[in-house]
């Protein structure tokens, strides 16, 4: 079961959900945004739009395991139910540096994670 795994991070929106970024997260979040995975240290900069496509990736793996069929248009609503969006930011981010690690051990503005 995935909840038992240190790489997730638990978001509450319509229910608590959780965050992960695995591989195949990663790869379906650089198709959606036209991002390359090393770029993310430039995630101060993100759109509304750009942060609502992480967000769905990063939560595909809650909704396999529940079996619900996540559509990237049911991502306004959910985002709706979340208590601030500033939680929204700062789970997505503690979600994405879970995946990276330290990555060089440098971190941006917004505490992600970056390369050296």
């Amino acid at each position: 079961m995935l909840k038992d795994r240190n790489d997730i991070v638990i978001i509450n929106l319509d229910r608590p959900r959780f965050l992960r970024y695995g591989h195949k997260a990663l790869k379906k979040m650089s198709a959606l945004t036209n991002m390359e995975i090393d770029a993310m240290d430039k995630i101060d900069s993100l759109d509304v739009e750009e942060i609502e496509k992480i967000v769905f990736c990063g939560l595909l793996s809650d909704a396999k395991e529940t079996g619900e069929n996540l559509k990237l248009e049911d991502m306004e609503d959910l985002l709706d139910q979340a208590p601030s969006y500033e939680e929204v930011i700062s789970k997505m981010t503690e979600a994405l540096n879970k995946s990276f690690g330290s990555l060089g051990g440098e971190k941006n503005s917004q505490g992600v994670a970056t390369k050296k």
